[in-house]
């Protein structure tokens, strides 16, 4: 079946199943790796991307529910004024140890800032909950997200 979605800006058609899950559509028919596979289920937050500015995981999100929404990956999140700020305070931060659930955890942040740019900690703890580091840098991505959040 054939579905037209807007991605970071671009209008690109693919060709799949109604069911197939946002994440394989990015991953395997657009090429777009940035955005990880972790469970499947919704329950670590790898494959968070933005739908409509709101933190969605894509491997639970089929493409026919879609529609006309704007979706955007960790592949142009940098190019949003919060986005840079939040990938600015990751490196100065030195948030990332192996990095692999690392764009879901920066998908979600910005999402939360955009939304409130000046988040305690229970909105942080709130917003970022579900986003599994199996690294364990949590802390560092609070104090990161407090950083961001100052420069907003």
């Amino acid at each position: 079946m054939a579905f037209t979605i807007k991605v970071n800006g671009n209008t690109r058609g693919v060709d799949v199943d109604g069911d197939t899950p946002l994440l394989w559509v990015l991953r395997d028919v657009l090429g777009m790796t940035g955005t990880k596979f972790g469970c499947g289920m919704a329950l670590c937050g790898a494959c968070t991307v933005h739908v409509d500015g709101v933190a969605t995981r894509s491997c639970v999100t089929p493409i026919d529910s879609i529609g006309d929404s704007e979706i955007t990956t960790i592949e142009a999140i940098g190019a949003t004024a919060v986005g840079a700020r939040i990938q600015t305070a990751w490196l100065d931060r030195e948030v990332v140890q192996c990095g692999y659930c690392q764009s879901g955890q920066i998908m979600s942040a910005a999402a939360l800032l955009a939304s409130n740019p000046h988040p305690t900690d229970a909105d942080i703890d709130d917003a970022m909950s579900g986003n599994i580091c199996r690294c364990g840098t949590y802390l560092r991505i609070r104090e990161a997200i407090k950083q961001a959040a100052q420069t907003i």
